[in-house]
């Protein structure tokens, strides 16, 4: 039987989400320390532990089916390689930072200066799109150090919580691009193991709705549904219980994570009572 084999990043935080969300999904792999393969047991997948800057090309040879990668490293090595679906972890920024005693207006500062990367490709296209010319040392590697060693000006590095960039004295001045996780596809996947894939995007799919959302229960006086069901929207509408208590009924309704506050306080302004807030595991829809 085949088996869809996909890349995953070998270690760090985009490694560890990466194994969580395939967890979440049902997919038990069992990989022993610093094993490169390993197969699930009750998938036909195998997951390859590669480094991030090297999956790309293991994605154009063919030699895996898919990854789990850095939106950002697709943008900078990754042409022509489809993304299947964004997953929503692992964020981060590419940006330009300068010295913090640098004053810092906008990119037309960075004209004629040296700038240290590891990302010369999506650096030139944002210095080509912004018509300034800057001259690129590529660094693999502490890129933060450049500025304070005299050999550059400014860095483009990935920005996560910014606190590397405050210990070498630099600030973040330009955002380049917003990175996340992503699903990528190789171009030469076979017609089965696309098959696979489509399952797999699937089962995750219903676990990011899941993350999205909350599963929401409250209790309130019949004369007060209708105002409440106008700001508890559900998938389609809610469902309504009535309860034992005469003159009272249960909803059950599904908030969007990021509006859930908002929508608590003006649900117990309108007389819900007993409000019930529970994590959704997978939302099939």
């Amino acid at each position: 039987m085949s088996k869809l084999k996909i890349a995953v990043q070998k270690s760090g935080r985009l490694h560890d989400d990466s194994m969580k969300i395939l967890k979440d999904v049902g997919i038990s792999i069992d990989n022993g320390k610093d094993q490169l393969k390993a197969s699930a047991k009750n998938f036909p997948l195998e997951a390859f532990y590669l480094r991030n800057g090297d999956i790309p090309q293991y994605l154009k040879d063919g030699v895996v089916d898919a990854a789990i990668i850095g939106e950002n490293v697709l943008i900078e090595k990754g042409n022509g390689i489809t993304i299947m679906e964004k997953l929503g972890f692992s964020s981060c920024k590419v940006s330009v930072a300068v010295p913090k005693s640098v004053h810092y207006n906008s990119i037309q500062d960075l004209e004629g200066k040296r700038i240290a990367t590891s990302y010369p490709n999506t650096v030139n296209q944002f210095l080509e799109k912004h018509k300034v010319n800057a001259n690129l040392h590529i660094i693999n590697g502490s890129v933060e150090i450049a500025p304070n060693i005299g050999l550059a000006d400014a860095i483009v590095d990935i920005v996560s919580s910014g606190s590397t960039l405050f210990k070498n004295g630099l600030k973040e001045a330009e955002v380049l691009l917003k990175s996340q996780a992503v699903l990528a596809v190789s171009p030469l996947i076979s017609e089965e193991n696309q098959l696979i894939l489509n399952k797999l995007q699937f089962r995750l799919q219903s676990v990011l709705k899941g993350r999205r959302n909350k599963y929401v229960l409250l209790n309130a006086p019949n004369d007060k549904l209708d105002a409440i069901i106008n700001i508890l929207p559900g998938m389609n509408s809610p469902t309504i219980l009535p309860l034992a208590k005469e003159g009272w009924s249960s909803l059950h309704s599904v908030i969007n994570k990021n509006e859930f506050w908002d929508i608590i306080d003006e649900l117990k302004l309108n007389g819900a009572e007993g409000i019930l807030v529970c994590p959704i595991e997978n939302m099939v829809v």
